[in-house]
């Protein structure tokens, strides 16, 4: 118990060697790499080459940081290094903010933004010789993004939707609730004039379900035996 705590305890030293800086460096390129893969694979905006280089960006800050260690003790603290690692943190705030996009109510991308502030603090842990905290933070940002995954797909989640019906005029407003597939809520939201003569009525759609479920098909199916649709939409949540 007690080495372990001296491991994880362990502080940066005051004086690097080129093998310690090759270390640091090759463990941040190899835990980008293998969370930078996840992301790849599936088709993010920011993937392998971009998980690897902010990872060594704040790995290289951080030994920046280590090497103006010696300089902070000779005059006594006056230079507050951690200034240089806390700005790249806000640094990368900024690159999660472009891999964040908004599609109507839905954002996409906010996975994607986590997994770069994840890689930036593990190569910061690395950065400073921080080998074992480094290692377990790769180990569980693994973890969320691989078993997790399937959990997620796995677990059922709100889904939102709108549909347009198209009435004549001299027809009063339907009630499609009866006709929806069960666990699916509808409530009127508007009604549109197209022309003289027709008119169109939007609902909005609400249900859970699994990601890959065939519930928007049936919805449209059902609908589709007793009225005219003018659109339907089915907003997906993606990450």
């Amino acid at each position: 118990m007690e080495l372990t705590m001296l491991v994880l305890a362990d502080h940066m030293p005051t004086s690097l060697t080129w093998e310690d800086v090759a270390i640091r460096l090759l463990a941040t390129v190899v835990a980008g790499a293998v969370i930078g893969v996840n992301r790849e694979r599936g088709g993010h905006a920011a993937g392998l080459r971009t998980t690897v280089l902010v990872g060594v960006a704040a790995c290289v800050s951080m030994i920046q940081a280590n090497l103006l260690l010696s300089t902070s003790v000779a005059t006594n603290g006056s230079m507050d290094i951690l200034r240089l690692p806390l700005g790249v943190l806000t640094g990368v705030g900024f690159i999660g903010g472009g891999a964040i996009l908004r599609r109507g109510d839905i954002a996409t991308g906010v996975t994607t933004a986590a997994t770069l502030w994840l890689i930036t603090a593990v190569g910061l842990c690395f950065g400073g010789g921080q080998l074992v905290t480094g290692t377990i933070g790769t180990a569980v940002a693994i973890i969320i993004l691989a078993p997790f995954k399937w959990l997620d797909l796995w677990l059922p989640i709100e889904q939102k939707g709108s549909v347009g019906v198209l009435i004549p005029e001299s027809k009063v407003l339907p009630d499609i609730k009866d006709e929806l597939p069960a666990r699916v809520e509808a409530c009127f939201v508007a009604i549109r004039l197209i022309d003289a003569q027709r008119r169109e009525a939007v609902y909005e759609l609400r249900w859970f379900a699994r990601h890959g479920a065939s519930i928007a098909s049936d919805i449209v199916n059902a609908l589709s035996r007793e009225h005219e649709l003018t659109h339907f939409e089915h907003r997906r949540t993606m990450t």
